[in-house]
C-alpha cells in the first residue's frame, strides 16, 4: 500500500436518501483507524443538509455526483487518488476515467439494477472491485449469464458483503446508554432513514415518532427515535421518547445493538438490525425497500406492517412480546455471522497491495 494513500468517495448523494454517504463514512474510517496517514476526500451534492457536516474535506457539486461527470473527472485529475470508490454512483465516463488516472476503482451496488449496471463490460472491465452490500437471499445470485460473460473477458464477479456497519463496542454502548439514561435491553429504537421521506404529505419521521409516543402510553417501554440529519423541523416533545436530531453511524450501531427492538424502514439499518440479531419492525419509507423488505419477511427475519399510526402501534406491541422476539432472533441467528466492513477493508488491502 502507499505510504500515505489517498481516497476519494463518491457516492450518490441526494436530499432524501442518506445511505449510501452513511456507508461510505462508516468504510472511510475504517481506513482512518487502520492507516491514520491515509488521504480521504468526499464528493457530495451541496444541496444536502449532511454536506456541511461531513467530518472528512468535501467538494460540492451542484448535484448528485454522477450527473457532474466533469467536475468529478476533473477532481480525479487534480488529486490523483489511488483509489475512487463509487457508492452506487458514477457514469462510465468517470469510472474509466479514475482507471486512466491509475486509481484503483471500486464500485458499490445495494440493488439489482445498480448491480447489474456494474456488471456491464465496458465498465467491469475499469472496475477492480465489485461490492454488492446486500446478503445474497435478498438480491439473489448472479446469472449463469452474467457469470459466463463476465470470466470471457476476465472480469472478476461481484462480492457479495453483506450489510456494512462498525463493530459496536461495549464502553461506547455503555456511555450512550449513560448519557441518555437508558438501560440495555429496556428501550426500542426507531429510526425512518435519513428524515427526508415522506407519507403522503407527512414525514416518515414523523409517524414514526407518533408509534414511539403511542407505544409508550400503552405500555411504559421508552424509545430513542432518531430523527436523521434530513429532518427540517424542530424536533417534538413526546411522552416517553428520546428524540435525537442525528447520531454517527458508530453510535447508531452502539444503541442499535442495546436495544430490546428496532422500528426501522427498509434501507441499510434494517439489514445491520438483522446481522446483530435485534428484533425488529421493518415499514418502507422508499420505492426501493419492498423488495427487500419481501425477502427478509420470507425468511422470517422482521415483522413488517402497513406504514398508518394505528397498524404500527399494534404490531410493536407485538413486536416486544416475547415469543415473537425469541421467534425472529433465532430466525436471524440461522443466517450466520458476517460484517461486511471485514470484506470491504480485505479488498482495499488486496487491491492497494
Amino acid at each position: 500500500m502507499p505510504k500515505a494513500p489517498r481516497f476519494l468517495f463518491v457516492p450518490v448523494s441526494c436530499e432524501e436518501g442518506i445511505g449510501e454517504y452513511m456507508r461510505s463514512t462508516i468504510i472511510a474510517d475504517a481506513i482512518i483507524k487502520h492507516w491514520p496517514e491515509a488521504k480521504v476526500e468526499f464528493v457530495l451534492n451541496s444541496h444536502t443538509l449532511y454536506a456541511k457536516d461531513c467530518p472528512y474535506p468535501a467538494h460540492l457539486v451542484d448535484d448528485t455526483p454522477t450527473k457532474r461527470v466533469k467536475e468529478v473527472n476533473d477532481l480525479v485529475s487534480l488529486l490523483k487518488p489511488d483509489m475512487v470508490i463509487f457508492d452506487a454512483a458514477g457514469r462510465k465516463a468517470q469510472l474509466k476515467h479514475a482507471h486512466r488516472n491509475g486509481a484503483k476503482v471500486v464500485f458499490i451496488s445495494q440493488h439489482r439494477r445498480k448491480r447489474a449496471r456494474g456488471m456491464k463490460i465496458e465498465r467491469a472491465l475499469v472496475t477492480d472491485s465489485h461490492w454488492v452490500v446486500q446478503p445474497e437471499f435478498v438480491i439473489g445470485d448472479v446469472t449463469a449469464f452474467d457469470k459466463f460473460k463476465l470470466n470471457l473477458f476476465k472480469c472478476d464477479l461481484p462480492i457479495f458483503t453483506g450489510s456494512v456497519f462498525a463493530r459496536p463496542d461495549v464502553q461506547i454502548q455503555q456511555a450512550l446508554l449513560q448519557k441518555y439514561q437508558l438501560q440495555a435491553n429496556s428501550y426500542l429504537l426507531y429510526s425512518a432513514g435519513s428524515g427526508g421521506h415522506l407519507f403522503d404529505d407527512e414525514l416518515a419521521a414523523d409517524r414514526f415518532a407518533k408509534v414511539a409516543e403511542a407505544n409508550f402510553l400503552n405500555t411504559g417501554i421508552v424509545s430513542v427515535m432518531v430523527f436523521g440529519p434530513n429532518y427540517t423541523k424542530p424536533l417534538p416533545e413526546l411522552q416517553g421518547v428520546i428524540a435525537i436530531k442525528q447520531l454517527s453511524s458508530f453510535d447508531f450501531i452502539n444503541l442499535l445493538v442495546g436495544a430490546k427492538g428496532a422500528v426501522l424502514s427498509g434501507g441499510d439499518t434494517l439489514l445491520q438490525a438483522i446481522a446483530l440479531k435485534v428484533p425488529t419492525l421493518t415499514v418502507s419509507v422508499s420505492k426501493d425497500q419492498p423488495s427487500r423488505i419481501k425477502r427478509c419477511l420470507a425468511r422470517g427475519l422482521v415483522i413488517s406492517c402497513e406504514p398508518t399510526v394505528e397498524q404500527m402501534t399494534i404490531e410493536v406491541e407485538r413486536l416486544t412480546q416475547a415469543d415473537v422476539s425469541a421467534q425472529l432472533i433465532q430466525q436471524m441467528a440461522s443466517e450466520g455471522e458476517a460484517n461486511g466492513l471485514d470484506i470491504c477493508m480485505a479488498e482495499i488491502n488486496r487491491l492497494l497491495g
